[in-house]
């Protein structure tokens, strides 16, 4: 459990009755029902400081991020960097909503606990939606993906979407991104989903998002984007040209700035696989 304390927290009780759907080395994914009346009263007379803050939703499917203990670490500072690590995530969240970003909505935030609720996100995984991203998987926000008899092609036609537009709106929400000055830290296409319904793109998995205005900052974002792709699809050039063609057409001014430093980090990059 997430604290030492003999009665369990509401947010403790939520997670013993949520199904595990993932595990990584620094959280676990939960699907969970917010409902609970108790939890309803914490959000309000808890200070948001300290802070469980829970939306005024019906009883949906959320997914619960829980940062457990690390025991490697001393319990005063694995108390405070998970404090940190949920709120800062939060406000990466909240902070890319407000300017418009496509991300899932925040539910709750317990920072004593270690937990941040979030949006469910019914979709697939941008990973097995390109070539080469076919065999399952299975993202760290715990959404599933799928095998190889519907990726690719086959499953952008049965949602409805073309490659083209789907890499046209990777593009967007990466710049849309970019000048809130977020910088996500981890853009991969198994953190980006495509909704069902509404055909939207998500990024999502922001923990280790970070606010930050350099240019350098955001052609990092970039590369790592770039490697992600020539990693895991074939064809990785002109998918990630295309990418770019619309995060360019996006960002505007600001573009020429970042696409000199991104040449740069590319450089950089080279000479170190050239070394070893």
């Amino acid at each position: 459990m997430p604290s030492n304390s003999s009665r369990p927290s509401p947010t403790q009780r939520l997670l013993s009755t949520s199904q595990l759907i993932y595990q990584g080395a620094e959280a676990k994914v939960y699907k969970a029902y917010l409902g609970d009346c108790e939890l309803r009263q914490k959000a309000e007379n808890v200070d948001n400081d300290d802070c469980s803050v829970i939306e005024d939703v019906a009883v949906i499917p959320v997914l619960l991020k829980y940062r457990f203990n690390k025991r490697y670490r001393h319990p005063s500072l694995d108390a405070s960097l998970t404090r940190q690590r949920v709120a800062g995530e939060a406000r990466a969240l909240m902070r890319c909503l407000r300017s418009g970003v496509n991300v899932p909505g925040v539910r709750m935030v317990d920072t004593a606990d270690g937990v941040l609720g979030l949006e469910w996100i019914e979709g697939q995984s941008v990973r097995v939606l390109l070539p080469g991203g076919s065999e399952e998987v299975q993202n760290s926000d715990g959404t599933e993906g799928v095998g190889p008899n519907t990726c690719g092609d086959t499953a952008l036609a049965e949602l409805g979407v073309e490659r083209d537009d789907l890499l046209d709106m990777i593009g967007v929400e990466i710049a849309k991104m970019h000048l809130a000055d977020v910088i996500h830290g981890d853009l991969t296409t198994s953190n980006m989903m495509l909704r069902r319904r509404s055909k939207d793109l998500v990024l999502i998995d922001f923990g280790l998002a970070y606010h930050s205005t350099l240019v350098e900052d955001k052609a990092v974002d970039l590369y790592v984007l770039e490697r992600a792709f020539a990693s895991t699809h074939p064809d990785a050039e002109p998918l990630f040209s295309s990418v770019l063609a619309s995060y360019e057409k996006r960002l505007g001014k600001h573009w020429p700035a970042i696409k000199k430093r991104l040449n740069d980090v590319r450089l950089r990059g080279r000479k170190r696989s050239m070394v070893g």
